[in-house]
């Protein structure tokens, strides 16, 4: 009797455990279905802070827009200074063609790559860079050899590095989405 008594306590044990774990799936499981919103379908102040965007916005993928919609409504929230730049990086990124912007992923995926001792002499040359006057920076692009890549060819600045990592000890920000 005892034995069945046992039995009888661990087949419920076993369906509340199930019922459990079932219950913390689902939880956790996005809906069958669900659609990221269609440019139409956004906030007023997401729309807003995204205008750059716009004409992609429905050709990108549901996990890109949920990238920049969480980036949207932590955006209200960030020093001026920080708005500023990002707003900036948007504008620029969203001027660039498609193959501008594949090569800016490519330089990227390879300043990603390389020592901390090169990554310092990089961004030393960028503040030079960005320290010299218009006509010198012209200059400069036009004598980039043939089939270089120049990005700010078209009398337009050239995009800002990268972001660094956050401070937070999050993920690293992902580059800004092609086309």
């Amino acid at each position: 009797m005892a034995e069945a008594h046992g039995r009888r306590i661990t087949r419920s044990f076993l369906l509340i455990l199930a019922l459990a774990v079932g219950l913390a799936a689902s939880a956790f499981a996005q809906p069958i279905g669900t659609r990221s919103p269609s440019w139409a379908e956004l906030p007023p102040a997401e729309k807003q802070f995204l205008a750059p965007f716009a004409s992609d916005w429905d050709k990108w993928d549901a996990q890109r827009k949920a990238k920049w919609r969480g980036i949207a409504q932590r955006y209200p929230k960030m020093a001026p200074d920080e708005q500023e730049r990002l707003r900036q990086q948007m504008t620029a990124w969203a001027q660039l063609s498609p193959a501008e912007r594949a090569a800016a992923r490519e330089r990227y995926k390879t300043l990603k790559t390389l020592p901390p001792e090169q990554k310092q002499q990089m961004r030393e040359k960028w503040e030079q860079y960005q320290n010299l006057p218009p006509e010198k920076k012209r200059e400069l692009e036009s004598k980039s050899p043939p089939g270089s890549p120049a990005p700010f060819s078209r009398g337009r600045s050239p995009p800002p590095p990268p972001p660094p990592p956050p401070v937070t000890g999050g993920p690293p920000p992902s580059p800004p989405p092609g086309r």
